[in-house]
């Protein structure tokens, strides 16, 4: 949290609000906070690849909008605080569905702001550890896969077992210079095409 805190100032804000009392509340209070900030408003195509953390209005009549510009691509994912003016089922569903990390009520309170962006922020990074280690489990559940269709495909055309299947792909892996991935898609891609001769 200490971490959060302390590269708070280094974010690059931007208010998605109308310029009204709450808008103009929302800028001030992240202009006291030390944060370059700035408005948009109505909802664009896209924002800025600067934007690291966005207030965002979320109400009945922006979700479409809103839906449609969180979707572009980008090169970090933006950290997302919703400014709802209600509670009702509809828009914390629409809520949800952005994904936001935090949520502030209106009338906007100075005390709360501050607030709302360390515990975005730090939800936000925790999701993208999460992220980031699942990305390498399915590289390696993936790559684990493909030593294990090469094994089969090894013990299917040359009568061993499991065992020296794997040996043989280590071996070759050493010899080569190169991973048991390499070898393994290798022994994949030969298999494919002996198959398709085969079928011709």
């Amino acid at each position: 949290m200490t971490d959060v805190l302390d590269s708070l100032r280094d974010l690059n804000v931007a208010v998605l609000h109308r310029r009204d009392a709450t808008g103009d509340e929302l800028l001030q209070q992240v202009h006291r906070i030390g944060c370059p900030v700035e408005s948009h408003w109505p909802v664009p195509e896209s924002l800025p690849d600067k934007v690291d953390l966005l207030f965002t209005e979320v109400n009945e009549e922006s979700q479409t909008d809103l839906h449609r510009m969180l979707e572009r691509a980008r090169r970090v994912p933006l950290t997302l605080v919703a400014i709802i003016g209600y509670e009702n089922p509809s828009v914390l569903s629409a809520v949800q569905k952005i994904g936001a990390h935090a949520i502030v009520t209106k009338p906007v309170r100075a005390a709360g702001v501050l607030s709302a962006m360390v515990m975005a922020r730090h939800y936000w990074a925790d999701r993208c550890r999460f992220n980031r280690d699942l990305e390498k489990m399915r590289t390696r559940l993936d790559s684990l896969q493909k030593v294990n269709d090469a094994k089969f495909i090894l013990m299917r055309h040359h009568g061993i077992d499991d065992k020296e299947a794997y040996s043989i792909i280590r071996k070759q892996a050493m010899s080569k210079r190169t991973t048991t991935i390499e070898i393994a898609q290798s022994i994949i891609n030969a298999d494919g095409i002996l198959r398709n001769f085969r079928s011709d």
